[in-house]
Parts: structure tokens; sequence; C-alpha cells
């Protein structure tokens, strides 16, 4: 897909999801790998809603690199800033799910954390052509656990800064990718001081700020233009603009909420690139955009997989409309 609007920068794996719920990791008996990595989920899910996107990250020379990418053309997204390394493999998370479905990071098997290719993005190898043509990028925060990925992430907020692009975080705390949990944290808020938009779940709010209150973290980080609060079956809470809200959660079957938080920010995106973001300071603007990106969270909750289970457009204009929404 040429002119990708939205550049997503970070890591694409695969989730290996504990076949057995409520498991241990060494009592699991069977695994399946599904294709996922947040700003991956997140550029599959915009392309699926309509908005062109493309992923800026790295995989092995192996059969799973080749799947993962051939995924991502199979699906439209703009595959231009990939990287491959020749001999570190392609990562594989190994995911344990409570009998909710509820999920667990719980390992990389016999590898490292920081043995696997996406470490390997090389900051000079960005396209400049991508950033030209965009409107946004999205980050994650594991890349700034390695040193030549947090490089290539610096390198991608220049070039954003350069050419006037919205930057949005979605701060994704795994503490499983990282030796040293106080560095994380001083290298994340370093971040936030650069980006226009952020995105938490409750717990990784109240890790960071002390709070989960939109308002209060948008006062103490007085660049942002907007932050997002997500509590799984909670709902979720907004401060866009001067506008602030909660909102409930949908209530449907859950299977997995693997990707959930990651199509919840594509569903963001995606209407704010529709309506505008001049038109956030409108508070029925604000409120109909969360409610939008809350549904397209929820639909990819009913079926397994991060990437499969993402709703089309269509879809979650049918599930808003069968809500009265």
């Amino acid at each position: 897909m040429s002119n990708p609007r939205v550049l997503c920068l970070g890591e694409i794996l695969f989730d290996c999801l504990a076949d057995q719920l409520g498991l241990k990791l060494e009592e699991v008996q069977s695994w399946t790998p599904y294709p996922g990595g947040a700003p991956a989920n997140v550029a599959c899910a915009l392309v699926k809603l309509g908005t062109p996107a493309g992923f800026i990250g790295a995989v092995g020379e192996d059969e799973p690199g080749n799947k993962l990418v051939d995924l991502l053309q199979e699906l439209g997204v703009d595959t231009i800033g990939v990287q491959r390394h020749p001999t570190a493999p392609t990562r594989q998370v190994y995911v344990t799910r409570d009998l909710a479905g509820d999920r667990t990071f719980a390992g990389f098997g016999k590898y490292d954390t920081t043995e696997f290719a996406d470490t390997h993005l090389i900051a000079e190898k960005l396209p400049k052509s991508l950033f030209q043509e965009a409107d946004f990028l999205v980050l994650g925060t594991l890349e700034l656990a390695y040193p030549d990925s947090e490089k290539a992430i610096h390198r991608a907020l220049e070039l954003a800064e350069y050419y006037d692009l919205k930057i949005l975080l979605d701060v994704n705390w795994r503490p499983v990718f990282w030796h040293d949990h106080q560095i994380a944290r001083q290298k994340i808020e370093e971040i936030l001081k650069r980006v226009d938009f952020v995105k938490l779940s409750k717990e990784e709010a109240e890790w960071l700020f002390d709070t989960s209150d939109p308002g209060a973290i948008t006062y103490r980080v007085d660049s942002l233009e907007g932050v997002l609060v997500t509590d799984g079956e909670n709902g979720c809470a907004y401060c866009l603009v001067e506008n602030e809200g909660k909102l409930p959660s949908f209530s449907i079957p859950v299977v997995d909420t693997t990707g959930a938080g990651d199509s919840f920010l594509a569903g963001f995106i995606h209407q704010l690139l529709q309506y505008g973001i001049k038109n956030l300071a409108n508070g029925e603007t604000a409120k109909t955009i969360v409610t939008y990106a809350s549904a397209v969270g929820a639909l990819t909750t009913i079926k397994p997989g991060a990437i499969a289970s993402q709703p089309t457009a269509a879809e979650v204009e049918a599930f808003l409309a069968s809500h009265q929404i």
C-alpha cells in the first residue's frame, strides 16, 4: 500500500499462546503461534479499517520472518521499512492465559531477550520517504531496551519532528523484555516529553504516574494533546484536548484479549484521521472517537490471536449499530 498515513515502528513476532488455560509456563502441554507484536498489530488493524499504514521493524532471515512479512503484504501493510537480519532469529514470545482468557507474557524459550532480530533495527536504514508522506508515527517502548533499536526510535522521532508528524506512544510495558526496570522507566519518561498522544493501560499509568486519571497525566506532561487509559473489562478513560470522560466496556464473550489494546489504538487513530485533530475540541466528537476505538478493541477479543481477529470498518459499524450507538 503506497503512501501510508500511519507509520508503526517496533516489533513483529509470534505470540505462542498456551492451548491450555489456567496453567503455569512449565505445565503447558502445547502452544499455538499467532502473529503479533503491538506496533505490527496496530498497522494491520488500521489497514483492515481502511487507513493506509506501514510497519517499520526488523525480523530474521528465517521462516518465521518470511511468514510475518508475507502476512503484512497480504493484508496491504507497507513493508518498505522492514529490515532483515542475517543471523538473529525472529522473536517468539510464550504467552500463558488464565481461565478468563487474560494473558501473561512468560518468556522467550531458549533465547535471551537481547538475541532477537527486532533488537537490531538500524537507525540509518529508516526510509525518509515514508516520513515525508505520513501523518502519524506510532511507537512502542520495547525497542528502548536495546542499543540499536533505541537509536532507531530516536532517529524516527527526529524524522517525525522534522516532517511534522503527530507522534503517539503506546507505553506497552512488558517487564520480561527489560533487564533493568528502573532504566526502563527513565527512558520511557524521557520519550514522553516528545510525543503528542499517549496510550496506557491502567497498570502502566499507575506505574509511571501514580495515577490512572488521564487529566492528571495530561497536566503532568504538558506537551500532550491526548491521553488514553484502558482498563480491560472496566472500560477506558480519556483526556483529549480538554475533554475528559470515562466509557464502560462493551459486554461480549471474551475468547482472547491478546491485541485488544492495539486494536483500540488503531480505532482511535483511524477515527482521528477521519474527524481531524482540531475536532477533538468538541466533547461529543471526542466521545464518538473513543467509543469507536472501544468497539474495535472489543471485537478483537471474540476470536483467538491479535491480527486474525481484527474487525473491518463494516463490522465495527454493524456492531455499533446493534448497540444503538
